[in-house]
């Protein structure tokens, strides 16, 4: 578990630091989550072998801390970014460092919370998506993208020749939608009343937040937390975009959808972003396996695999010509390789 404590905790410690002081933390704390993770993901290239099982309850623990460390770090870089101790150039570097390590560390740790049967961890996920002004991707993830991902029905899935920009506002829209229709099915059926729906904890407590943000920093820390939360929330959308890029599950005669599999996410088994993001970027064997603790995730033989790291993929992302020039030849390689 250290390599899972050193990539996820480093960049937090720098973030912390760089709240406090100024000086060349902030500018380290970016360099970690860029130039060094790129880096050494080429460096050291690819880690295949999982954790042995005994690891598991040392990886809540970790998730735990992460979670707790994440609530406290986003009210120390309200308060930074919004007070005098930091230069232009400081605050820009801690913005973007934060934004991206809420938006990739946070929220995979988020995500491995949310897929756990405890309780107490459950809702740390929840709240940790809550605090990135995102409490509705749990409700969207959980009821509609594993069920219906790599098909049209699933907001979260990209088209092939679509771009992340169109993406952006199909998802961001078609998610709220998807989970809160979904929530209302399900209150329907255990005829629950309306005052247990989720969408009432993410709204109140995303309000709860905005507030504290204002407290920390009046409207300049305020209009910082939102621009936080936003940064951040494209990097979650931006590794949804790559890792469902293009791959879409068939319908035999009868209509009937073929099994989630292998061939339906784009893996990235890159050594640091690996570990910063808890696996995430093995998300086929996640999907085969939704309740799996993340050190269990395993490399599939034979599943698309992305030619950079998560991260790299996400820049590239944002420059739709050469994204397509890059993955479109891959996606029709997939889409002409019969299933076996």
């Amino acid at each position: 578990m250290a390599f899972f404590v050193l990539t996820t905790c480093l960049p937090a410690f720098l973030i912390a630091i760089s709240a406090v002081f100024a000086g060349p933390w902030p500018v380290m704390a970016v360099l970690s989550l860029t130039l060094m993770m790129a880096g050494l993901d080429h460096l050291v290239g690819q880690v295949a072998a999982p954790l042995p099982e005994d690891e598991n309850q040392t990886a809540d623990r970790l998730s735990t801390c992460l979670a707790v460390i994440h609530l406290g770090l986003v009210p120390l870089v309200v308060w930074a970014l919004a007070g005098d101790l930091l230069t232009t150039i400081d605050k820009i570097c801690l913005f973007v460092a934060s934004g991206i390590f809420f938006g990739q560390a946070s929220s995979a740790n988020a995500h491995e919370l949310i897929h756990r049967q405890e309780r107490h961890l459950f809702r740390l996920g929840v709240w940790t998506y809550i605090s990135l002004l995102f409490g509705h991707h749990v409700s969207a993830h959980l009821l509609i993208h594993h069920r219906f991902v790599g098909t049209r029905d699933d907001p979260s899935t990209s088209r092939l020749g679509e771009s992340y920009y169109r993406y952006l506002v199909r998802t961001y829209t078609g998610a709220i939608t998807a989970g809160y229709m979904a929530e209302a099915r399900r209150l329907k059926h255990f005829q629950s009343s309306f005052l247990e729906t989720p969408f009432l904890s993410y709204t109140l407590g995303a309000f709860i937040f905005l507030v504290g943000a204002y407290a920390v920093g009046s409207i300049t820390g305020l209009v910082w937390y939102v621009g936080l939360t936003v940064f951040a929330q494209q990097q979650l959308l931006l590794c949804d975009y790559v890792q469902h890029y293009g791959l879409l599950r068939h319908r035999d005669s009868a209509g009937r959808l073929e099994p989630i599999g292998d061939r339906h996410s784009w893996n990235a088994p890159h050594w640091f972003a690996s570990g910063m993001m808890q696996y995430a970027p093995r998300y086929a064997d996640h999907h085969a396996h939704p309740y799996r603790p993340y050190p269990m995730l395993a490399m599939t033989a034979d599943g698309p695999i992305l030619p950079k790291s998560l991260p790299v993929m996400a820049v590239l992302a944002l420059f739709p010509p050469i994204w397509r020039r890059v993955m479109d030849p891959r996606v029709q390689h997939w889409k002409d390789t019969p299933t076996p």
